[in-house]
């Protein structure tokens, strides 16, 4: 069964190394049949959450900010699967990627939780200079705890300081044969 899968990719660098995890992993995942749909974070408007508590999840806008986030909203409403791919920034992911998980919270606001639960499945994607992952995961699982997504796992590619750097890396095989696994 065709899955729908969002990728929130929060690298500032549309041709670097985790957009290099990103574009093997959606090879991977649309060599399934699936449909991938990635939102390149940096290149859009996106302002930080103002835990104002007005959003409200039956709006088909559910946050009270105007912004990008009107394109993300409905695509992770409808999506089966939600990837989230960073760069390692300060032992945790890039402010871009944090500013857009802190976002979704207005899905689960009001009426109906329609974040939580839901039967979605999520993976990260990450790449970084050192191998220093092990603080961004203990987030990470309990996010998905949190948010009761089942886990995929991750693929973290440490040693990637230059652009390119990943290039010949078997973690570009594991994001492929990760995204070609979902079922």
């Amino acid at each position: 069964m065709s899955k729908k899968i969002v990728i929130l990719n929060g690298s500032p660098r549309k041709k670097g190394n985790t957009s290099a995890l990103v574009q093997a992993f959606t090879r991977g995942a649309e060599s399934s049949g699936h449909t991938v749909t990635e939102f390149f974070l940096s290149g859009m408007d996106i302002h930080g959450c103002k835990g104002c508590f007005g959003g409200h999840s039956s709006r088909e806008c559910p946050c009270v900010q105007r912004d990008d986030m009107d394109k993300i909203y409905p695509a992770v409403r409808d999506s089966d699967v939600v990837v989230l791919a960073s760069p390692l920034y300060y032992w945790n992911m890039s402010g871009q990627l944090r500013t857009a998980v802190d976002r979704l919270f207005a899905l689960e606001e009001g009426g109906g939780n329609l974040l939580r639960g839901q039967g979605r499945a999520s993976a990260l994607l990450m790449a970084a200079e050192g191998h220093g992952f092990e603080d961004v995961l203990p987030y990470y699982d309990h996010l998905m705890e949190h948010l009761r997504w089942k886990n995929l796992g991750h693929v973290l590619a440490g040693g990637n300081g230059d652009v390119g750097d990943i290039e010949g890396k078997p973690e570009l095989q594991e994001a492929y044969a990760l995204g070609r696994a979902i079922q």
